[in-house]
């Protein structure tokens, strides 16, 4: 099941942890969708009203997605979220990951460490032997953030994904179970 239940787990690390999200987040995760408007535009959509947050954490209820909220620890400050998304079972064990920072929050390494974590789970508790990110190209901040965890790009993906009302090419980046353990792939690859 998803992580839109009481008994999800949190996960703590140094300077972050990532929680479930609740209806009880509605008002905070709309306002700071909101303000990363502009932060965000051309690149990620996110729940931006009460009704498709509702719609967020009812797909957090499904088996192939789990969804986190990344809080400061020490002050509970919400800084973005991260969501694994079309896990997949069977002889596959995938799944996509994405995330968002928000405003006055971003290249901090919240992001960072809270998607560090997210693998953590899904090659842990998940039991995940792959994960993928897509990034668009231009996005300079996710590329890093991708490259600092350890994922290995594996191609670029032409109008993969429609943003904002347009299609966008994004590039693949994965990375194995055993990469991750190990501290992921060669870090300076493209």
């Amino acid at each position: 099941m998803g992580t839109g239940t009481d008994d999800a787990p949190t996960l703590v690390g140094p300077r972050v942890r990532l929680r479930p999200p609740t209806a009880h987040d509605a008002d905070a995760f709309v306002v700071a969708v909101r303000a990363s408007a502009d932060l965000h535009r051309g690149w990620a959509t996110a729940p931006d009203t009460p009704e498709a947050f509702a719609a967020y954490l009812a797909r957090l209820r499904t088996p192939a997605v789990e969804g986190f909220l990344v809080v400061r620890g020490e002050d509970d400050a919400l800084v973005g979220r991260v969501t694994l998304s079309q896990i997949f079972r069977g002889d596959f064990q995938n799944a996509y990951v994405g995330y968002e920072a928000f405003a006055g929050h971003e290249r901090r390494g919240h992001l960072t460490e809270g998607v560090g974590l997210a693998l953590d789970h899904a090659f842990g508790a998940l039991g995940l032997h792959r994960v993928e990110a897509n990034v668009q190209p231009g996005n300079v901040p996710s590329l890093a953030l991708v490259r600092r965890l350890g994922f290995r790009r594996e191609g670029l993906s032409r109008n993969y994904l429609r943003v904002d009302g347009l299609w966008r090419d994004h590039e693949r980046w994965a990375i194995l179970a055993d990469e991750h353990r190990a501290g992921g792939p060669d870090r300076d690859a493209p």
